[in-house]
């Protein structure tokens, strides 16, 4: 998995090449310093809480996807409902994701992270579904989510999450 990581601290515009920018899971900031070491570990705990999204879903786990968002979250589904706060996201999880993974196993992997600060980090998301044989799921689109995360006492944290079905156009 190629990841591209890049940092700003500029309220989100990209630095120039060469200067905080970084492909691959490496790359500068991170507890608020420049350590390569702070932004890898960073970038792979961002990874973990997609990781976390991708269990929830497959095991059909409305409590485990619930405990990933802060309490004042907002989640905008992929056909467009509002939800604002834990509450609401949790009332809508629970009464949808039991069941919804009959036949489609999904799979998440962060395709782009974009520290907007140390602590706020915009993440790309590729979300496909497969059969559990391992082949596409007919009329199962690809999902394009955008996950705005906030570290909070050392935990990474859904805070703004929108999903967006890829149509081909």
């Amino acid at each position: 998995m190629d990841i591209t990581a890049d940092s700003t601290g500029t309220g989100g515009a990209h630095n120039p090449p060469g200067t905080h920018g970084t492909h691959g899971t490496g790359g500068t900031g991170g507890t608020g310093g420049t350590d390569e070491a702070d932004r890898a570990a960073d970038i792979e705990a961002v990874r973990q809480v997609v990781a976390a999204v991708q269990h929830a879903q497959r095991t059909e786990d409305p409590d485990e996807f619930v405990s990933l968002f802060r309490e004042d979250a907002i989640w905008t589904t992929g056909h467009g409902r509002r939800l604002i706060g834990r509450d609401a996201i949790s009332e809508f999880t629970h009464r949808v994701l039991p069941g919804a993974m009959k036949g489609a196993l999904p799979t998440y992997e962060v395709t782009h992270v974009l520290f907007v600060r140390p602590d706020v980090a915009a993440v790309k998301v590729r979300q496909r579904y497969t059969a559990p044989g391992g082949g596409p799921v007919d009329g199962q689109p690809e999902g394009s989510p955008l996950y705005v995360m906030a570290r909070e006492d050392g935990r990474w944290l859904l805070t703004a999450c929108q999903n967006t079905e890829v149509l081909d156009v």
